[in-house]
């Protein structure tokens, strides 16, 4: 009976996904838009949670999880303001991160499609005038 591995295995594992989330956020450190969605200061616990959400995500150990329940991914990120600007900017960074981080093609083409989803998914603002205004004929 032969087993089927997982993203994270196929990756590389841990180190991978850590390297993953630290090209990711050179990018984050410096952009405008997003920079200011996270804490002031040292990002070392925002990576480290991406980093731990990811690994489980694709396969591996459910740290992530064990330390903070559910992911709930639409309640964690309701507080902030994602717009399709702000997803774009997330997929930019995490374009160059998914490019220069060594893993084998089929597994970043995977990754990249979860990313692409779940960015999208997350956008909790409507672009301006494409809401319906009451009382307005």
């Amino acid at each position: 009976m032969t087993s089927r591995r997982s993203v994270y295995e196929l990756a590389g594992g841990e180190e991978t996904f850590f390297a993953l989330v630290d090209r990711f956020y050179q990018g984050v450190e410096s952009d405008p838009l997003l920079r200011p969605m996270y804490p002031e200061g040292d990002l070392a616990e925002a990576r480290r949670k991406l980093a731990l959400f990811f690994i489980q995500y694709f396969g591996g150990p459910t740290t992530y999880s064990e330390e903070r329940g559910h992911p709930r991914l639409r309640m964690r990120h309701l507080p902030f303001p994602i717009d399709k600007a702000a997803r774009d900017a997330w997929m930019s960074h995490m374009h160059r991160a998914l490019d220069e981080t060594p893993m084998p093609d089929a597994v970043r083409a995977e990754m990249r499609q979860y990313f692409e989803h779940t960015a999208t998914f997350l956008i909790n603002q409507a672009p301006p005038g494409s809401l319906p205004v009451r009382g307005a004929s």
